[in-house]
């Protein structure tokens, strides 16, 4: 399999920053593997620094500048340093996953994630079938302790037969 077989199967499940390192200098080969997914192109031979000025490039692009220790939308608050979640002042218990689950929503709030991503970015598995159902349960579960006053509009929305989103106000 060539390179850009390698990026184009990448891309079906994930979206992580993906630099081509080769010795192949012809424009029509970077721009194949660009068209394809890549997010950079370096050929060989390259220096060090310069590698490394990519790295952070792509990470920059991919994941932004470092977040705010403390996330807010309306009345829900999560402070990544001490793992803790509140609802106005009242602390909420959540396990591990649920925990691990909202952090994910939160940290793309607004947008939609697929079923197929929250179950790759929280139990790194392929087995989508399986594992679907442990997620609506979750969902079902973190719902229920953030959204536990029925006044409330809900927080984390359904997109019907697409994923989830955190509304971020």
């Amino acid at each position: 399999m060539d390179g850009k077989n390698v990026v184009q199967h990448l891309r079906q499940w994930t979206t992580a920053p993906i630099i081509v390192m080769s010795v192949r200098h012809e424009e029509a080969e970077k721009i194949a593997c660009l068209d394809t997914g890549a997010d950079d192109y370096v050929t060989k031979p390259f220096k060090m620094g310069e590698l490394l000025a990519r790295l952070r490039a792509a990470l920059r692009r991919a994941f932004g500048t470092p977040r705010s220790e403390v996330f807010r939308a309306g009345d829900l608050k999560l402070d990544f340093s001490r793992r803790e979640v509140f609802v106005g002042s009242e602390k909420v218990k959540l396990t591990a996953t649920e925990y691990d689950l909202l952090k994910l929503l939160a940290s793309h709030a607004g947008m939609v994630r697929t079923h197929y991503q929250l179950i790759h970015e929280l139990w790194g598995t392929t087995q989508y079938q399986d594992v679907l159902h442990l997620l609506r349960v979750t969902m079902s579960n973190l719902r229920r302790k953030l959204d536990s006053d029925s006044g409330v509009a809900r927080r984390i929305l359904t997109e019907p037969g697409v994923g989830y989103r955190l509304a971020n106000s």
